[in-house]
C-alpha cells in the first residue's frame, strides 16, 4: 500500500474522524476552514480514494457519501506491512523501529505483546502446548487487498486497462 498524497491525507483525516458516511460538500467545508479548495477537486480526490480501494461510497439522492474502509490504525498498520514486505529480512527494520520508541510506547507494546501471547496459549492443544504461530508472509487479508490495489491500478478511472 502506498502512502497517501498530501490532499488524499487531508480528506481521509476528515473521514476518520466522523462515525458517520460524509458527503464531497462537508469535506469541502472543513477543508476549506484551511485552505481554499473546489468542490471538484475533493470530489476527485474522494473519486480516486473510493478507486483505489480507500473509502467505500453510497448513493443519497443526487450525491455520494463516502466512508473510510479502513480504521486510520489499520490503514498505519497496512503500511507498515507494506514496509517489512520489501525487505529480506524484517527483524532489522523491527529493531530499529523499536528502538525509537518512547517508554510508555514500549510499555504499550509490551502489554499488546503479552496480551496477544495470552490468546496464542488459550488455543493451545489443552496440555498447555501453545498454538503454532502463524505462517509467515502478508496472510490472506493482505494478499487479498494487494490483489485488489493491482486489479485497481491496471485500470484508469473510466475502467479501461493501462
Amino acid at each position: 500500500m502506498r502512502r497517501l498524497g498530501d490532499l488524499e491525507a487531508a480528506v481521509m483525516d476528515r473521514l476518520w474522524v466522523r462515525d458517520r458516511a460524509v458527503s464531497v460538500r462537508e469535506v469541502l467545508e472543513d477543508l476549506n476552514q484551511d485552505r481554499a479548495l473546489a468542490y471538484t477537486t475533493v470530489m476527485t480526490v474522494l473519486d480516486n480514494l473510493h478507486r483505489k480501494g480507500l473509502v467505500t461510497r453510497t448513493q443519497s439522492g443526487r450525491a455520494y457519501l463516502y466512508v473510510p474502509v479502513r480504521s486510520r490504525a489499520e490503514h498505519a498498520a497496512d503500511l507498515i506491512a507494506g514496509v517489512l514486505e520489501q525487505t529480506a529480512d524484517r527483524t532489522v527494520p523491527l529493531l530499529h523501529f523499536v528502538q525509537s520508541l518512547t517508554p510508555q510506547e514500549m510499555h504499550r507494546l509490551r502489554t499488546a505483546l503479552d496480551a496477544s501471547t495470552g490468546a496464542d496459549l488459550a488455543a493451545s492443544d489443552g496440555a498447555g502446548n501453545a498454538a503454532a504461530p502463524p505462517p509467515a508472509g502478508p496472510g490472506p487479508r493482505r494478499a487479498a487487498a494487494r490483489a485488489d490495489t493491482t486489479a485497481v491500478s491496471r485500470t484508469t478511472s473510466r475502467g479501461r486497462a493501462r
